[in-house]
């Protein structure tokens, strides 16, 4: 279906191929093969000029006129039916939350890792992080960037876990190459009323037996995760069991009348609690926060995209594993570096990371050059950060200093070797009852992407 565009274009657009395709075929045009089409024809229009054009709520760039014979739109066609799309797109691809607190804690942790995005005007969808050589930012609605990444036209794209598995369905062409982004923590949980029928119901299993639900009067089920849901009750033993769809202030569902439970996001429970809903034992679908995905494709075909990626997934890593963390100087008189690195390890929370760093202080006496003090130096967490400062100063440490830490850096990714990570998902909590990827095929994949020596732990 073609919505007639709000502005007139400057020249026709030339559709006859399609329908021809479309009538020796017997086949129904997808978004995907129209914009394919349209794609491919810009690279030979190159200056021409362009408008928008909507279909079916999707917007796309495309030329004014379009020069490929029908023999040549076939072609594509039968390409992009075939699983195998036509791309001459060099750039990289990122794909960002356009709105909302996602929005504004991914550009905050890009920020903190070195890495802004320069949006000079707000109201386009594409920006840029100069850091970072050949990448393109988009600015995306979550479940479009997921859409967008498994048709090709991103690379990579940073959005919540629950996003990427609702409109991922599990596509292999996925993967996720860090799965705990530090934000966005939320949970999909099952909620029911506290009152009525409900009142004494405090698990899935009993809600599953109530007697209520038959073939004529299912229990009603408001969900923005059509996907999910339906899934996750049938795998519960559901079978008298509705859905409807709804997108924000689900928590009115059952006070309305409209639905006996709800099917939601849950981060702190308040709303639920203030709409007179609770959660249950056994209803928790999956735990979500943000996450960094890529394309399989992408990352196989293009070294330059592997390329990016390390670098993102590095930054990531070392700033993350920066967090809460400080380092603690202090100096201390000794006769030698292993007499006061002795003194310090006896202190239970002056062991650091893998052991204090102990270093001569020089000073000029007489007018010789000797060496009383030796400089401490350890990273400590902020849980323990006044506690080791009370232990160095009890072994003779003076002069303390305190400074955050920005970033630690491995000698490798962590991630590539991390054996709690797959590619379908966080690390679950045993409430979750998404399905996990076998290991083997999790090895294999990493393998096949950043070569055979991304081994696991």
């Amino acid at each position: 279906m073609f919505v007639k565009p709000s502005l007139a274009p400057p020249a026709t657009v030339h559709f006859a191929g399609i329908a021809s395709h479309l009538r020796n075929n017997d086949a129904m045009l997808s978004v995907h093969s129209l914009l394919t089409i349209i794609a491919t024809d810009l690279a030979l229009a190159r200056r021409s000029r362009q408008r928008r054009l909507h279909f079916d709520g999707h917007t796309s760039s495309a030329a004014a006129c379009c020069s490929l014979s029908q023999q040549q739109q076939s072609q594509i066609l039968s390409s992009v039916t075939n699983g195998s799309t036509v791309s001459d797109r060099k750039e990289i691809r990122l794909g960002l939350p356009s709105k909302g607190r996602m929005a504004a804690d991914t550009l905050d942790l890009l920020k903190d890792c070195q890495l802004s995005v320069k949006h000079v005007n707000p109201r386009q969808y594409v920006a840029e992080i100069p850091q970072l050589t050949n990448l393109e930012v988009w600015f995306q609605r979550p479940k479009d960037i997921v859409r967008k990444l498994l048709s090709g036209d991103l690379d990579l794209g940073i959005v919540g876990f629950d996003t990427f598995s609702e409109f991922g369905l599990g596509n292999e062409d996925l993967i996720i190459v860090h799965d705990a982004l530090g934000y966005g923590e939320c949970r999909l949980s099952i909620a029911i009323p506290k009152y009525g029928i409900f009142e004494n119901i405090n698990s899935l299993r009993e809600l599953a037996q109530m007697p209520q639900w038959t073939t004529e009067k299912p229990l009603r089920v408001a969900t923005g995760f059509s996907h999910l849901g339906p899934k996750f009750m049938k795998d519960n033993g559901f079978t008298h069991v509705t859905f409807s769809t709804a997108d924000g202030a689900l928590e009115a569902a059952p006070a309305m009348g409209i639905a006996d439970a709800i099917l939601d996001l849950v981060s702190s429970g308040t709303t639920l609690k203030e709409n007179n809903l609770k959660e249950i034992e056994g209803g928790v679908v999956l735990e979500s926060q943000a996450v960094l995905v890529a394309t399989r494709k992408s990352l196989i075909q293009r070294e330059d995209v592997r390329g990016i990626t390390k670098e993102i997934l590095e930054r990531f890593e070392a700033h993350l594993r920066a967090g809460g963390q400080f380092t603690v100087t202090a100096n201390m008189r000794g006769s030698s570096t292993e007499e006061v690195a002795a003194r310090v390890l006896s202190q239970p929370s002056l062991s650091g990371l893998q052991g204090p760093t102990v270093s001569p202080v020089f000073c000029k006496r007489d007018g010789e050059v000797v060496s009383d003090f030796y400089a401490i130096v350890i990273c400590v967490p902020k849980k323990a950060l006044y506690e080791s400062v009370q232990q160095l100063r009890e072994i003779g440490g003076s002069g303390v200093l305190i400074s955050p830490l920005t970033y630690i850096f491995e000698e490798i990714f962590e991630k590539l070797l991390d054996s709690s990570f797959n590619l379908n998902g966080v690390r679950m909590s045993k409430e979750c009852h998404i399905e996990k990827l076998a290991m083997a095929d999790h090895q294999k994949a990493l393998a096949e992407v950043f070569g055979s020596g991304a081994v696991m732990r």
